[in-house]
C-alpha cells in the first residue's frame, strides 16, 4: 500500500517515520529543505529560528520513548531549565506572572493585593470567549495587566473577539491554570511552574534541525516538490497527475486546499475562506551579554515585538544572540526602530518572515474547523498536525498527533 504525504514540517516526518516500516511512504516537500516553521537557519553558525523557539519536551510518555530510542538518543540532547520573565510596567519579573506577587508588590502593593484577592476569587467558569476566560480564571485586574494586552499583541484582534477553545483540550495545555491552592503556595514561596517546558531539551549540536533531520532519517523524501493538484479516482489519489498514492495525508495549510482540489461545494467552500491565520516576523540580534531568561514576554503595546527567544542561553556555550517577534509582515526598518526600546538589543543579524505561523482563533474557528475537516473525511482525505488540523500544537503534540494516527492505520490496514 503506498501512502503519499505532504509536506515535510515536523508532522509529516514524523507520521512518515512511523509508517515506513510497514508501508511504502513518500513525502512531498516543496522547499528544498525540510522541517517547516520549526527548521532553523543558519547564520554565521548561529541557529536562527525564523518562527518563534522550538525546543523540545513532552507530557506524553510514548511522544518521549519515540524521539529518545527511535529519532535521537537522550545523550544526543542537553536538559535545561527555562527561565522567562515578563516586561510588566518596564520591569522585568518571574513568568508565569501568577506566580510573581512578591515582584508584583515592589512595583505596586495594591495591584498585588487586588491581584491576589481577585484569584482566590476566581469562579474558574468558561466563559463565552477568551476575554472572559481570562478574567474567570485570573481576574479582572491580572486579566487587564497582563493576559488581555500581549493576547491582544499576539493575535491582533481583541480577546473578547475570540474563542477560548485553544487554551485546554484534551490534545494539548496551552495555558494551565494555577488552582487557588497553588496559588496559595506561591505566595509562600512553595509553588512550582507547572507549565509545558519548564525543563526541555535541545540537541547538543546548539541546532534543533539536528533533531528535525533525525526525524527523516530513512524516510522517502522528494523536495523542491511543488504540488499544484489532488485528484481521486476511485480508490487512487493522483498528485500533479502522476504521483499515485492508496492513501493521501495532508499536513499543508488547510486553508490552501481549495487551491489542490477542484469542486468543493460552494457552502464548503466558504467555511474554507473563513479560516484565519497569523504571519510572524522577527529579526535576530547580537545582545549585549546581559540577557539571562531564556524567553521573554512583552504585553506593553507602546513595544512592537511581544515575545524574545533567548535561543543563545539555550546553546552551550551560552552565546550572545536573541530573536524577537512580532506579528504580521512588518518591515526590517520598523523592527530596527522597535529594537531601539530594548537596551540589551545590539545588532541585527538577518530577518524573516513566515507566512504561516499561528492559526488564528476568532469565533469562526470552531465551526468553520469542523466544516472543512468534516468534509475531507468525507471525500478519504487525511489532513494532519498543525496547520492540516488547524490547530495551535507544539512540537510534541504534532508528534503525538503522529503516533496515534499511525496507529489507527495499522490497525485498519494491516
Amino acid at each position: 500500500m503506498r501512502i503519499g504525504v505532504l509536506g515535510a514540517g515536523i508532522s509529516g516526518l514524523s507520521i512518515a517515520r512511523l509508517l515506513k516500516d510497514d508501508f511504502e511512504v513518500e513525502v512531498l516537500e516543496k522547499e528544498s529543505v525540510i522541517g517547516g516553521i520549526a527548521r532553523t537557519r543558519d547564520v554565521n553558525g548561529m541557529a536562527y529560528h525564523v518562527n518563534g523557539g522550538h525546543c523540545f519536551d513532552s507530557k506524553y510518555n510514548d511522544v518521549k520513548d519515540f524521539v529518545f530510542n527511535e529519532v535521537l538518543p537522550k545523550d544526543n540532547w542537553n536538559f535545561i531549565t527555562r527561565k522567562a520573565e515578563v516586561l510588566f510596567r518596564d520591569t522585568w519579573i518571574n513568568y508565569p506572572i501568577e506566580f510573581s506577587i512578591k515582584d508584583i508588590d515592589k512595583i505596586d502593593s495594591d495591584l498585588a493585593f487586588n491581584i491576589t484577592k481577585e484569584m482566590f476569587e476566581a469562579s474558574y467558569e468558561k466563559g463565552a470567549n477568551l476575554e472572559e476566560w481570562f478574567i474567570n480564571h485570573f481576574g479582572p485586574t491580572l486579566a487587564k495587566e497582563y493576559f488581555i494586552p500581549y493576547n491582544t499583541k499576539i493575535w491582533q484582534i481583541p480577546p473578547r473577539e475570540m474563542d477560548n477553545v485553544w487554551i485546554c483540550d484534551e490534545k494539548q495545555m496551552k495555558l494551565p491554570v494555577p488552582t487557588k491552592k497553588t496559588f496559595y503556595d506561591s505566595l509562600l514561596d512553595r509553588g512550582a511552574d507547572s507549565m509545558v517546558h519548564r525543563n526541555f531539551y535541545y540537541p547538543k549540536t546548539n541546532n534543533q534541525n539536528t533533531f528535525i533531520e533525525a526525524i527523516g532519517n530513512g524516510v522517502k523524501i522528494i523536495t523542491d516538490y511543488n504540488v499544484s493538484s489532488i485528484v481521486k479516482e476511485g480508490n487512487t489519489w493522483i498528485v500533479n497527475g502522476e504521483k499515485k498514492y492508496d492513501i493521501l495525508i495532508n499536513t499543508t495549510p488547510l486553508d490552501l486546499i481549495p487551491t489542490l482540489i477542484n469542486n468543493i461545494p460552494e457552502n464548503i467552500l466558504s467555511f474554507f475562506k473563513k479560516l484565519k491565520f497569523n504571519r510572524v516576523t522577527n529579526i535576530l540580534w547580537e545582545t549585549d551579554g546581559s540577557l539571562d531568561f531564556t524567553w521573554g514576554y512583552i504585553p506593553d503595546p507602546k513595544i512592537g515585538f511581544h515575545r524574545i527567544s533567548n535561543t543563545g542561553a539555550i546553546v552551550r556555550p551560552v552565546s550572545n544572540f536573541c530573536t524577537t517577534e512580532v506579528i504580521g509582515n512588518v518591515s526590517y526598518d520598523k523592527l530596527l526602530s522597535e529594537g531601539k526600546k530594548i537596551s540589551f538589543l545590539k545588532n541585527p543579524i538577518d530577518y524573516n518572515v513566515t507566512e504561516h505561523a499561528y492559526v488564528h482563533f476568532d469565533l469562526n474557528y470552531m465551526e468553520s474547523k469542523k466544516k472543512t475537516i468534516t468534509y475531507l473525511d468525507s471525500i478519504g482525505l487525511i489532513s494532519h498536525g498543525r496547520f492540516g488540523e488547524w490547530e495551535y500544537y507544539n512540537m510534541d503534540v504534532c508528534i503525538k498527533r503522529s503516533i496515534d494516527l499511525a496507529k489507527r492505520l495499522k490497525e485498519q490496514y494491516l
